[in-house]
């Protein structure tokens, strides 16, 4: 394989990194056949060429459908039985109980299958566990507490592959089972009627990538095949204006954008802007949303009000918020998101001072260790994974955020960086009795460890990761898809990239870098971000923003660096101000200009 070539020269930036092109000479020639074929601005082609997209492909890929990406639900392994039970518990009108997880993902598909089951009329409730009290998934009490309410089926969605004991007691209670989820499977599957994970070793489907929303609406979808040959005559439900909630789903649990998902995405966000869905719109007016809904939002905006529920409040208000069809019910959860959201962000401000503090304390002087593991009693347990991934951030290396409570038992979050798997390590400390339990998979996990354990694990991660994590920091670049000047980066432009889009997990944004543009002014906005104004040689102007710069070292290099002509690197994005829309270029990293 070719070396990647360095862009612009730059192999060290201003946090560190080595610039490099992102094509390769044969992709380059790729971009070039998709601009002429297909008629696409070269920039946007490039982007497509550099995320391998073939030529005979490129017009596939800028109009995803449903119909052509959509794999046969029956591909996956036990489908058709999950199917078939749904659809006798339609048919024999059983109560059925929906388990599902406290995150978007979890009360997204909930409220999927709560309003599938109640388009045939099937009486049906939601479970949501407390994040706090219950933990993760399935619990026996709470099993056989819904088979004690009259539940002959529960479902469980993004949970219940590794609960087996916790299905048993179900069954032991008198119901069955079915488990839709998504996630890595850690010991032997439960008894239950089915399984459908498409990460199930079993599984050929190839459909890994789906979010525990994507299984379901595929169970969905076969289950309602199963009806229409029962009756052809029996109204269907509209399967695709529930799309929005499969968009949520998938961008808000970081699945790769590819295959259906990207459709799932596409197709879900023109579902999204019709606001037909009561929970999503008073989701969209309390979060102040003046334009059409985008991914951003989702992930942004409203995808971290439903959180906020399950981390420090009632973890079933988001699933009850997106099942609802009543517009003042609807009202109320969301405003109850919304006040949930901002004591959430005000204890996060507070824990995450806290934790930068620890953490830089642990890297000052050096290279510190090779992960950061901060912890303290006073803080939030449904709130360690935003502080892990802030961490993650700000030390570029895995990051441990871990709350201990009066007994000395610590629940922590972790989250990784690109090429080192977080999960094995967690799983490893798990066998060697260094924490009570832990899982997760290769970008995040979760443990349970005691205080006095604390210091063995800090040695073992240390012992275990410290080669590889230096190795990979390293060899951290930066890949770059294009230069632009300022007077390029039009709204005519950021409507082309649009199409290439949505970006995110397995799809990134294209990074593009202004080069030599003089930094004639860089100023302190908001609470911690910088906003720079930038002119290229030829007198373009353009105004970036570096968010949550201040502090860091991206934000020292801008501050010392105005006046002089410089190479930045970031993204375009939209944003709209007095009813029209304007393009904004998100600073991501910088370099002088030799």
């Amino acid at each position: 394989m070719a070396e990647k070539r360095v862009f612009l020269g730059v192999k060290r930036s201003a946090t560190g990194l080595r610039w490099e092109h992102r094509l390769t000479e044969r992709q380059e020639m790729a971009a070039l056949t998709i601009a002429q074929t297909h008629g696409v601005p070269d920039i946007v082609a490039r982007v497509l060429a550099g995320r391998g997209v073939a030529p005979e492909d490129a017009e596939r890929f800028l109009d995803p459908t449903i119909k052509d990406l959509l794999p046969n639900p029956a591909s996956l392994t036990d489908m058709e039985r999950a199917a078939d039970r749904i659809a006798k518990a339609i048919r024999h009108r059983e109560k059925v109980a929906i388990f599902g997880d406290y995150d978007v993902d979890g009360a997204a598909s909930s409220a999927l299958l709560k309003r599938f089951l109640s388009f045939y009329g099937v009486d049906c409730e939601i479970y949501i566990p407390d994040r706090i009290f219950e933990g993760y998934g399935p619990n026996p009490d709470a099993m056989r507490e819904l088979v004690g309410r009259g539940a002959t089926l529960i479902v469980t969605v993004d949970c219940g592959t590794n609960s087996a004991p916790s299905i048993d007691a179900a069954l032991q209670a008198g119901a069955e089972v079915v488990v839709l989820d998504h996630h890595q499977v850690g010991g032997p599957l439960p008894v239950a009627v089915a399984v459908v994970n498409p990460n199930r070793e079993d599984d050929l489907s190839g459909q890994g990538h789906l979010c525990a929303a994507g299984v379901v609406f595929l169970t969905l979808v076969q289950t309602a095949r199963v009806m229409r040959l029962e009756r052809p005559d029996r109204p269907q439900p509209d399967l695709l204006s529930m799309l929005d909630l499969v968009a949520l789903a998938t961008v808000c649990d970081v699945v790769p954008l590819i295959g259906v998902n990207r459709a799932f995405v596409v197709k879900g966000l023109v579902v999204a802007r019709q606001l037909q869905n009561e929970g999503l719109a008073a989701l969209a007016r309390v979060s102040r949303i003046g334009e059409p809904v985008a991914a951003f939002h989702l992930s942004f905006l409203i995808g971290p009000r439903i959180n906020a529920g399950g981390r420090i409040g009632d973890a079933a208000l988001g699933s009850r918020l997106l099942a609802t069809d009543d517009p003042v019910e609807a009202g109320q959860i969301a405003e109850t998101l919304d006040r949930l959201n901002q004591e959430r962000q005000a204890m996060e401000q507070q824990m995450l001072a806290e934790a930068r503090a620890e953490a830089d304390a642990e890297l000052a002087g050096g290279s510190g260790p090779a992960i950061v593991v901060t912890a303290s009693r006073d803080w939030h347990p449904g709130i360690v994974g935003l502080l892990a991934s802030r961490l993650k951030e700000h030390s570029r290396r895995p990051a441990f955020a871990i709350a201990f409570n009066a007994n000395g038992v610590g629940t922590g979050s972790g989250r990784s960086i690109a090429g080192f798997n977080l999960g094995r390590l967690v799983r490893d400390a798990a066998a060697a009795g260094l924490i009570v339990k832990g899982g997760g998979h290769a970008m995040a996990a979760g443990i349970t460890v005691e205080r006095e354990k604390l210091g063995a694990l800090r040695a073992f991660f240390e012992e275990q990761a410290a080669l590889e994590v230096f190795r990979l920091q390293d060899e951290e670049v930066l890949d770059v898809d294009a230069a632009l000047a300022a007077e390029g980066a039009t709204l005519a432009l950021l409507e082309s990239l649009e199409r290439a889009g949505p970006f995110g997990a397995g799809h990134p944004a294209p990074v593009f870098v202004l080069p030599r543009h003089r930094l004639e002014d860089a100023r302190l906005v908001g609470a911690n971000h910088v906003r720079a104004d930038l002119r290229s040689d030829g007198g373009g102007r353009v105004q970036a923003i570096a968010f949550r710069a201040a502090g860091t070292v991206l934000g020292d290099f801008l501050f010392a660096s105005r006046g002089q002509t410089i190479h930045v690197a970031g993204s375009l994005s939209g944003s709209y101000w007095n009813g029209s829309r304007k393009v904004d270029f998100r600073m991501t990293d910088a370099a002088l200009a030799s």
